[in-house]
């Protein structure tokens, strides 16, 4: 009897407050009758369109509601934020040019959570989002094409020694796996100053897993739950990386010469006050970092080698560029590559802008709006969230010809299509201040790999029709395997 009146209590009470919290997002909905807000729906209350939004297709949930309200823009609620999606190239255009007057950089929650343990207890709700790590990586300009020249030959000797390793005599590989241990390899050497441990990072790259996944979910944080395994992941990797930071210091304090690291300018920043970052803030932002340069690189090479892998005719050509420039070493003694040979490579980078746009490595990203602002016609109020998404433009018919079909000479100087791109159409790594800062690593870390692959193997897929998963961070069902063969000179 005790038990069925506990149980009938907490259901009102359960009740009462799903009443209350409707009526608070009607009353505030209402509030903004006064403005005209973008076309769309809201979605159901709290969850909004959440379910759509992570487990459709991006190019589904998008077009879907630009053909049904705007080609411009549109209102839901995702993540549980009232959110209005900027479409278009003009929307892009509108988006990058705006930073810091209508727009301030924001993450979901869930990310907040992940990535910002060391503001638990402040007493205002965190939503400061990548300013922290973009001020870290172009202060010191260790993203910068100068730094990026001291750094290419460990990361040419890294991709030689891990292909070697791991696909040389082998038969059948898989690519996503591989890719994934390479980048958190470069990525720990160029942001920790770590050497590669083979144990270390095949460790790191489950938990990575984890909090990738867990990036864009639901934050509840019960066990089962995707954001429960990340919240799990990233208590692991800050172990970790706080082991790293400790013994780094302890390394410093002994005068012995330190690699030029971003983890080593962390430890030895200080603020306008002279006091330095706390460790824990540290392994939090490092991880941020970690995370940037690990999925998004390791997803641009696995599709890289699944659609060139589907076209001999692709791969000969690529095949033909870098012998050339390998000749070109040859003949003047140089053995790794070098920033100008990076340069030659026009058509493989015409063939990796190709990959990313059929199938890009990062769908979006967060903004919040710090003012109200008017768009297309419509008002967006202050406090709104903004999304901008690759995925209203990449495979617009009205912008790519033939959208669904691979072809990289779409990108040719010479090519009259090319001409014909109109400005903001495609742009996977953003715009404006607020472009991704590590562009030129992910591009120098992709062709890198590209250049020694293609020339010490060819290859075909395992499973031509292998299923891709995962809307927001597309993943081979089955890591992409291959057959490799060794390449004959």
């Amino acid at each position: 009897m005790e038990l069925t009146f506990l149980f009938l209590s907490f259901a009102m009470v359960f009740f009462i407050l799903v009443v209350l919290v409707i009526f608070r997002l009607t009353k505030k909905s209402n509030s903004k009758g006064s403005k005209t807000l973008p076309p769309g729906s809201l979605g159901w209350p709290i969850v909004g369109e959440s379910i759509e939004f992570l487990f459709d297709t991006p190019e589904k949930f998008v077009f879907n509601r630009m053909s049904k309200y705007s080609a411009h823009i549109f209102k839901t609620r995702i993540l549980g934020e009232e959110t209005a999606v900027i479409c278009g190239p003009n929307g892009h255009k509108f988006l990058f040019s705006n930073e810091d007057r209508y727009f301030t950089a924001f993450r979901p929650h869930s990310m907040q959570k992940l990535f910002r343990s060391y503001q638990a207890a402040a007493a205002a709700p965190v939503q400061i989002s990548r300013e922290a790590e973009s001020k870290v990586l172009r202060s010191p300009g260790f993203l910068k094409p100068e730094a990026l020249v001291r750094y290419l030959g460990t990361m040419d000797s890294i991709t030689q020694q891990l292909l070697q390793s791991y696909w040389e005599g082998k038969v059948v590989v898989k690519v996503f796996p591989f890719a994934k241990r390479l980048t958190l390899s470069l990525a720990c050497r160029f942001f920790l100053g770590m050497d590669d441990d083979p144990e270390r990072i095949a460790k790191l790259v489950s938990s990575f897993d984890s909090i990738t996944l867990g990036m864009h979910s639901i934050p509840v944080n019960f066990p089962g739950t995707v954001f429960y395994r990340a919240s799990k992941a990233a208590a692991a990797i800050r172990k970790e990386l706080r082991m790293v930071i400790d013994r780094k210091k302890a390394s410093m304090t002994t005068g012995a010469p330190q690699l030029q690291d971003i983890l080593s300018h962390m430890i030895m920043a200080t603020d306008s006050s002279g006091k330095h970052m706390p460790e824990s803030e540290i392994a939090d932002k490092v991880m941020g970092l970690l995370v940037a340069g690990y999925s998004t690189v390791a997803t641009a090479m696995t599709f890289f080698m699944k659609y060139v892998g589907e076209r001999p005719d692709i791969y000969a050509k690529i095949l033909a560029e870098q012998m050339e420039i390998s000749a070109t070493k040859m003949s003047s003694s140089r053995e790794t590559l070098e920033w100008e040979d990076i340069h030659k490579m026009k058509y493989s980078w015409n063939v990796l802008q190709e990959v990313m746009r059929l199938t890009p490595p990062l769908q979006g990203t967060f903004r919040e709006a710090i003012t109200d602002f008017s768009y297309a016609g419509y008002t967006i109020p202050k406090g709104w969230k903004i999304y901008w998404t690759v995925s209203s433009t990449n495979k617009n018919p009205e912008y790519f010809v033939d959208p669904e079909k691979f072809d990289p000479s779409r990108y040719d100087d010479d090519d009259s299509r090319s001409k014909r791109l109109r400005a903001f159409t495609f742009v996977p790594f953003g715009g404006g201040p607020r472009m991704c800062p590590g562009k030129e690593y992910a591009r120098v870390a992709i062709l890198t790999f590209v250049h020694h692959v293609v020339k010490r193997f060819r290859w075909e897929l395992a499973i031509p029709s292998e299923k891709i998963v995962g809307d927001m961070m597309p993943t081979p069902q089955k890591g992409l395997p291959i057959r490799l063969s060794t390449r004959l000179p």
